[in-house]
């Protein structure tokens, strides 16, 4: 006998790429989330085609997360603002915005080592390097995707402070060493024992 686990909430995926369920974070693949996905490239048949910029399609107080990932760093600097108002202005009030996004300082301090073009990982796309990191997939872009460039980057403490200006009351952010990431987590509604903002 199989249990229809009723669908109860609901995460915008924002920048969601080309539709693999492993995309989607560990967090929102049980039954109970309903993934809903954005993308400013059609041609990735999203839900919603739109820019994070952008999310007026997307009704206030309407979603329980957003799920952004290695989207933010594609704005330039100016844009950054509007789309993490956004990102606060579409979820419900107990909802949370979960971001990552490149580590520069983690970047940085290979590019230090004189390794700036040798492989720092690899991905699904192939090896990645500083360079990558930094600037964007080269090899994407090569291909004629514009949408892969970087034109812009965060430390922790600029990522978390960007989040606090959005509007997010809270806002903790951590580092993924092995992968040269931020992970951000930013609250609506300060959860029990959330202790001071970072």
């Amino acid at each position: 006998m199989t249990l229809d686990i009723p669908v109860s909430r609901t995460v915008l995926h924002v920048g969601c790429g080309v539709h693999k369920p492993e995309k989607l974070h560990s967090l929102f693949r049980s039954g109970e989330w309903r993934e809903v996905r954005l993308d400013i490239d059609p041609a990735v048949q999203p839900d919603i085609v739109a820019s994070i910029t952008d999310l007026s399609m997307v009704a206030d107080g309407s979603v329980d997360a957003v799920w952004s990932s290695h989207n933010v760093e594609h704005l330039h600097a100016h844009e950054v603002p509007v789309a993490l108002a956004e990102f606060r202005r579409v979820l419900k009030p107990d909802g949370f915005a979960l971001v990552t996004l490149p580590d520069l300082q983690a970047i940085a301090a290979l590019v230090v080592e004189g390794k700036l073009d040798e492989t720092a990982y690899m991905s699904p796309a192939g090896p990645i390097t500083p360079l990558d990191m930094l600037f964007g997939l080269r090899s994407a872009i090569a291909r004629g995707n514009g949408y892969m460039a970087h034109r812009t980057g965060f430390t922790a403490e600029t990522l978390g402070k960007a989040l606090l200006a959005a509007g997010f009351p809270v806002a903790k952010v951590t580092k993924d060493k092995a992968g040269f990431n931020l992970w951000a987590i930013a609250y609506v509604t300060p959860p029990a024992g959330a202790g001071t903002p970072s």
